[in-house]
């Protein structure tokens, strides 16, 4: 759990790049087990990309495919400070991700179980999941974004 931190922490970072950058902040970062090197890291990009996909997750597993050479993450782990959507559960699943550490809930879109859990499903790969590390920090973060976000527009 200690390491789980760590590396939340590092997602954390990313999140608030995201949040400077008017995107909703959220970040991610794929972590090679056996070594505990980061080996992708991602944050929210949609509006500066304009871009549907860029989510944190992807941008993440995308870098971690190119620096691994391959598009299967085996003996890898996301840390994303928010619960996965639809799409990027659907990338975490065909990337072969080992493990899956969440911070935040996502009520709305959260397919690790707040909505759906599509790895609960018939797939060909089930990752490990474990929800609601530094919890607090990664909704404040998103909290407060949106209070701000809100504040701006009046």
């Amino acid at each position: 759990m200690n390491n789980d931190k760590y590396y939340m922490k590092q997602a954390l970072k990313l999140a608030q790049i995201a949040a400077e950058m008017g995107e909703v902040p959220v970040g991610a970062v794929v972590v090679k087990k056996l070594t505990g090197e980061i080996v992708g890291e991602g944050f929210n990009r949609r509006e500066v990309d304009k871009n549907s996909i860029a989510h944190a997750e992807i941008i993440a597993i995308n870098q971690a495919c190119d620096k691994l050479g391959g598009w299967r993450l085996i003996d890898c782990e996301l840390f994303v400070t928010l619960e996965p959507c639809p799409m990027c559960t659907g990338a975490i699943i065909n990337s072969r991700i080992d493990r899956v550490v969440y911070g935040a809930s996502d009520l709305k879109a959260g397919s690790c179980g707040s909505v759906i859990n599509l790895f609960e499903l018939p797939y060909n790969h089930k990752p490990q999941l474990t929800g609601g590390v530094l919890k607090e920090e990664c909704s404040s973060i998103l909290s407060n974004f949106f209070i701000n976000l809100r504040n701006r527009d009046k």
